[in-house]
C-alpha cells in the first residue's frame, strides 16, 4: 500500500490507545484500573447540559461558522477578560474541535517545512507528531538540572535559525509542573526579542494546587498590538470535565486567526453547534464545578503521592497542577514500555510509558479517578514490582500468585 512520507512517520496516540485497551478489558469483565486516563470523572456542569439540550430541542442543528458561533466567541472574550485581564475582539478568537485542534491549526498556520518548534520535555505526546504533520521539526528541551522545571537558558540554547515557535504547556502534561512567573516572563521576552511565535497551551491553567494562582502570560508582553505573536490556547475539556464535547479555542492577532480559520474551514468547518452551545453554558454558568474539581484533584494527588512514596526506589515529584504524577520507575527497568505492559498483563493496571513523553524509565499515572482506583492501582503495582511483596494478591475473588522474580 502506498502512503505518504508524513503518514509513515506518525504513530498512534499512546494515551488514546490505552483508553481503547481499557474499554476492551472492561467489556470482557476484567477488573482493570486505568491510571493512564487524562479525563476527570466529574459530570459536565448542568448549565452546559441544559444549554445543549435547549438547542437540540429547537431542531435547528445547522452548520456553524468556521471560527465558532457568535455566542461562544462572546463567552471566550468574557473568559479572556476575566482570567487574563485582556480585552480582545471577535476577530481575535477562533473556536475549535478541542484545544488539540486549535494547537494543530496554529502550527499549520505558522510553520514551513523543516522549521522548528521548541517545547520543554517531558512534553505532551502529540507535540512531536503535530510538528511532523506540518513537515516541521519538534525540538524537545530537557532541563539541564534534571528537574521538570526548565530555565530560560535551556530554551535559549535550542533557538536557532530554523526556530519559528516556542510551545509552553503549564501546568505540564505529564509532570504537573507549573512553571514560575519568572520563567514565563523570560519566555515571553525571548520570543518578542527573537520575533518568534509563543504558543501557550493553558488547558490546565485553573487546575492548580497549594494556593497557587494562574499565571497570565499577557502581563509580561510588551507588544499587545495586532503584531503580537502570542497565541493562547484553552478549552472546556479539563476544567469543566467536558472531554467528550471537544471544544477548545485560540486567541491571537486578527491576521493569524483569519488564516487559522481558513485552514480549519477546509479541514472540518466549525465545531458542532450543539457542543458550542454547551461550552457557552459552561463558561457563562455557575463556576463552582471548577473549584470542586480542583479541590478533589488536590486531595487525590496527595493520596497518590503518599501511596507512591511507599515504594522502594520510586522517585516522584509532587505535581503543582493538572492531574498526573510522572514517577521514575527506572529502578525496576530502564524501558518504560516494558514496565507498562508488565503491569497490564500481571495486575490489570494501565499507566502510560514515559518514553512517549520524551523521558525513558518513567510512568505517567493519572489521579483524576476515584480514591479507590488510586489506592488499589498503586497497591497492585507495588505487589507486581516490589520483590519484597507477599506471594499472593486478591483482586476481588481472583487470587494472583507471583510466578516471576
Amino acid at each position: 500500500m502506498s502512503i505518504s512520507q508524513i503518514a509513515r512517520t506518525i504513530s498512534a496516540s499512546p494515551t488514546l490507545t490505552l483508553n481503547e485497551k481499557a474499554a476492551i478489558l472492561r467489556e470482557k469483565g476484567e477488573p482493570v484500573i486505568h491510571l493512564g486516563a487524562g479525563e476527570p470523572k466529574s459530570k459536565a456542569p448542568m448549565d452546559a447540559i441544559m444549554a445543549a439540550a435547549a438547542h437540540l430541542n429547537t431542531g435547528e442543528i445547522r452548520y456553524a461558522p468556521a471560527d465558532g458561533v457568535p455566542a461562544l466567541k462572546k463567552a471566550i472574550i468574557h473568559y479572556t477578560e476575566e482570567h487574563y485581564n485582556r480585552l480582545v475582539e471577535p476577530e481575535n478568537v477562533m473556536a475549535s474541535g478541542g484545544a488539540k485542534q486549535a494547537i494543530m491549526v496554529a502550527l499549520q498556520a505558522i510553520l514551513n517545512p523543516q522549521e522548528e518548534v521548541i517545547y520543554p520535555a517531558p512534553y505532551w505526546v502529540s507535540y512531536p507528531e503535530m510538528a511532523k504533520l506540518c513537515g516541521a521539526i519538534g525540538v524537545p528541551v530537557l532541563p539541564e538540572d534534571g528537574t521538570f522545571y526548565p530555565r530560560i537558558q535551556d530554551i535559549e540554547q535550542k533557538v536557532g535559525s530554523y526556530t519559528k515557535a516556542i510551545l509552553i504547556n503549564s501546568p505540564n502534561n505529564p509532570t504537573g509542573a507549573m512553571y514560575s512567573k519568572e520563567f514565563i516572563a523570560d519566555v515571553v521576552d525571548l520570543c518578542e526579542k527573537r520575533d518568534l511565535y509563543l504558543i501557550m497551551d493553558d488547558i490546565y491553567h485553573r487546575l492548580i494546587f497549594d494556593n497557587r494562582r494562574p499565571i497570565n502570560c499577557y502581563e509580561y508582553a510588551k507588544d499587545l498590538s495586532e503584531n503580537s505573536k502570542l497565541i493562547v490556547i484553552n478549552g472546556i475539556s479539563k476544567q469543566y470535565a467536558m472531554t467528550g464535547f471537544r471544544i477548545g479555542w485560540a486567541v491571537a492577532n486578527k491576521k493569524l486567526i483569519e488564516v487559522m480559520t481558513n485552514i480549519q474551514g477546509h479541514q472540518t468547518g466549525g465545531p458542532s453547534v450543539v457542543l458550542q452551545k454547551a461550552a457557552v453554558g459552561a463558561i457563562n454558568g455557575i463556576q463552582s464545578s471548577v473549584e470542586n474539581l480542583r479541590v478533589t484533584l488536590e486531595n487525590n494527588r496527595n493520596v497518590m503521592i503518599e501511596n507512591l512514596n511507599s515504594f522502594e526506589g520510586i522517585k516522584v515529584t509532587k505535581p503543582d497542577g493538572a492531574f498526573y504524577c510522572f514517577a521514575d520507575f527506572s529502578v525496576y527497568g530502564k524501558e518504560s514500555t516494558k514496565i507498562s505492559e508488565f503491569l497490564i498483563n500481571k495486575v490489570l493496571v494501565l499507566a502510560v510509558p514515559g518514553v512517549e513523553f520524551g523521558m525513558e524509565g518513567y510512568l505517567r499515572m493519572s489521579f483524576c479517578g476515584s480514591i479507590k482506583d488510586i489506592t488499589e492501582g498503586v497497591e497492585r503495582m507495588k505487589w507486581a514490582l516490589d520483590p519484597n511483596s507477599p506471594n499472593e494478591l486478591y483482586i476481588g475473588d481472583r487470587k494472583l500468585v507471583r510466578d516471576w522474580t
